[in-house]
């Protein structure tokens, strides 16, 4: 992706549908041992649509070591890629910063049983 690609308002507006599909798309692919979505346990650190419909993700683990990491990445691209109007999805695994229970979305506290003001 064209990290120098820098997108004009309009760009944006045409993109925020596309946007809003690709983060439906994240919230169909579930962590293996917890029962929540990627998106909702905040494992997405950085998303970003380029004007070719090109889509680059920067995500996590809750662990480094977790042994279903090969099959959640391959969910993610499946995912994303299926999206209708994405071109590509290219996915950087990154364990800075480690993931931590700050993270999870309101929705995320909600599911697992936890209060959503903590």
């Amino acid at each position: 992706m064209n990290e120098k690609e820098v997108l004009t308002p309009e760009d944006v507006k045409a993109l925020g549908p596309l946007y809003d599909d690709v983060i439906l798309a994240l919230k169909q692919v579930y962590d293996p041992e917890i029962p929540v979505n990627i998106y909702d346990l905040g494992l997405v650190y950085e998303l970003v649509i380029s004007k070719s419909h090109d889509v680059y993700i920067k995500m996590t683990f809750t662990a480094p070591n977790c042994p279903m990491a090969d099959e959640v990445l391959a969910d993610v691209k499946q995912s994303v890629e299926s999206t209708p109007g994405v071109n590509s999805c290219e996915i950087e695994l990154t364990f800075e910063p480690v993931w931590d229970q700050s993270m999870l979305s309101d929705e995320a506290r909600i599911a697992l049983g936890w209060d959503p003001e903590l």
